[in-house]
């Protein structure tokens, strides 16, 4: 089941809003959360994220924080981001483009020298930065006509073999989109029409699924931006040490618009909005050293703690129905019309709860030379180590880390860059990829490549650096409402996403 279902399309939870009920959802968010991407200034990312075993940099303060002990001064930055993410749906042969743009401040910094006092100390550095690790802004639109399947199917089966109370006041199916199905008289018992009739299976006046199509609007927002505190100190130009403490705050938004649209003379159309917001905030720590044998020569290494967060979430829904006068009992007594203008809308519900992402092992090596240097890192982290727990009574996660530790596999991501100088210029270049998390047997792969260029100039006081990146993920799936044997109709998804980034650097 798992397999199934998780094949078919839960590829991101940008596309998705969930409740306490959706085990697969809670199991989907935790990689979202737990899938940071490269970060820091405009060099590090024209370098396409490599940086463990580099150093001078106010990155070091998030990587490996031994890299603030190569500096031998102060130093302020501020970057300005630009983020373009492209989409692209196919369902049932409409192809159909969304984008969303937005400016950000990715990040900014300050950075305190200390000189050492002995032969053997050289000094230290103490860095507080801001850094933006995670950018959950998208929109996705796709359409179509399905003529096998509708929503109202799936809300049927959701109602299907409990009786109405199941609708009522604190019930299962009360606060959900279900429930909104029922109060819009778009699912109803077979004993509404014969008191013999069965009162927990479910019917429509819907004449679906001829002429019937399906469009969704997906738009989300949000990011999970850090605040780290690091020290890196310097030990005879030869070994470098570090470490720091860092706070993640995540914000989470989605909105998502369904309409399925019917050419009859009963009803027109439905629309359903569901609205999800996730915020919250977490700590880690990070520990690294980077050691020199030679002035051409250098190799690092970092370990960052798990990040736990403290999160509420909070979800509501509401239905509209634009009924053509419908007279819904036939006597008379419940004319349906079009409540487009006062939908009926579900509680807010909120909810708190933990999750502790996984930890985060890296490598790096970088060769200098007078003309520049080239570098390269691996990252391992398994997402299958992600969990959820919760303070409240009553409620329990079991079921959800069960998921995650059944559906990932550990992975090494791995980045490569390298520097040209000339004089005061700089020219850049890295590849990037995050590798597929999903277990074979479960028949997905969310790789992510991405390729950057980046552009520099350095005088003894001042430096600005330019980096574009383009990422790409393989196309994945995604299906609207899922059937319990895993079927449901799909929509083939491909993204892209240009990043172009600038930070301006003072020394002193």
């Amino acid at each position: 089941m798992l397999k199934i279902f998780f094949r078919l399309g839960l590829g991101v939870i940008a596309l998705l809003n969930f409740s306490l009920a959706s085990a697969q959802d809670y199991t989907e968010s935790a990689l979202q959360f737990s899938r940071t991407r490269p970060s820091g200034s405009a060099r590090i990312l024209g370098l396409g994220g490599s940086q463990t075993a580099l150093g001078g940099d106010y990155s070091s303060a998030l990587s490996n924080p031994a890299g603030l002990g190569f500096y031998n001064r102060g130093e302020f930055t501020f970057s300005l981001g630009y983020t373009d993410h492209q989409s692209n749906a196919s369902y049932y042969g409409t192809e159909t483009d969304d984008n969303r743009s937005i400016f950000n401040i990715p990040g900014f910094s300050y950075v305190w020298n200390f000189p050492g006092k002995g032969d053997n100390f050289v000094g230290g550095s103490l860095g507080v930065s801001f850094s933006r690790v995670n950018d959950f802004n998208r929109a996705v639109t796709y359409q179509g006509s399905n003529q096998n399947k509708s929503i109202i199917d799936y809300f049927i089966e959701q109602a299907n073999g409990f009786p109405t109370d199941q609708f009522e006041p604190g019930e299962y199916h009360y606060d959900t989109p279900t429930g909104l199905a029922y109060q819009n008289y778009l699912i109803g018992p077979f004993s509404t029409f014969d008191p013999e009739g069965p009162d927990d299976l479910y019917f429509t006046f819907a004449p679906f699924p001829n002429r019937q199509q399906e469009r969704e609007e997906i738009l989300v927002k949000g990011s999970t931006n850090q605040w780290s505190i690091s020290y890196g100190g310097n030990i005879q130009d030869k070994f470098f040490f570090g470490g720091g403490i860092g706070i993640s705050n995540l914000r989470y938004e989605s909105r998502k618009n369904y309409y399925e649209t019917f050419d009859t003379t009963t009803v027109q159309n439905l629309h359903l909005v569901e609205n999800l917001s996730i915020s919250g905030t977490g700590i880690n720590a990070t520990i690294g050293a980077i050691v020199r044998p030679t002035n051409s020569f250098q190799l690092g290494v970092s370990y960052t703690t798990p990040t736990v967060y403290g999160l509420t979430e909070t979800y509501d829904a509401n239905m509209s129905t634009r009924w053509n006068n419908f007279d819904y009992f036939g006597n008379g007594s419940t004319i349906l019309r079009d409540n487009s203008d006062d939908p009926i809308a579900t509680d807010i519900i909120t909810s708190e709860y933990n999750l502790t992402t996984p930890m985060r092992l890296r490598g790096g090596i970088a060769f200098i030379t007078d003309y520049g240097f080239i570098t390269g890192d691996v990252e391992y982290m398994n997402p299958g180590k992600a969990k959820y727990k919760s303070d409240i009574s009553g409620i329990s996660f079991s079921d959800n880390n069960d998921d995650i530790r059944e559906v990932y596999q550990p992975v090494i991501n791995y980045r490569v860059g390298a520097e040209f100088r000339k004089d005061i210029f700089r020219l850049r270049a890295g590849y990037g990829v995050q590798a597929n998390a999903y277990r074979e047997s479960i028949g997905a792969d969310n790789t992510v490549s991405s390729i950057s260029g980046g552009l520099g100039l350095r005088t003894k006081t001042f430096y600005v650096d330019l980096a574009v990146i383009h990422s790409r993920s393989k196309s994945y799936q995604y299906q609207p409402y899922t059937f319990s044997d895993g079927s449901g109709p799909i929509v083939n998804l491909k993204d892209r996403t240009l990043n172009g980034l600038i930070t301006v650097g003072f020394t002193f």
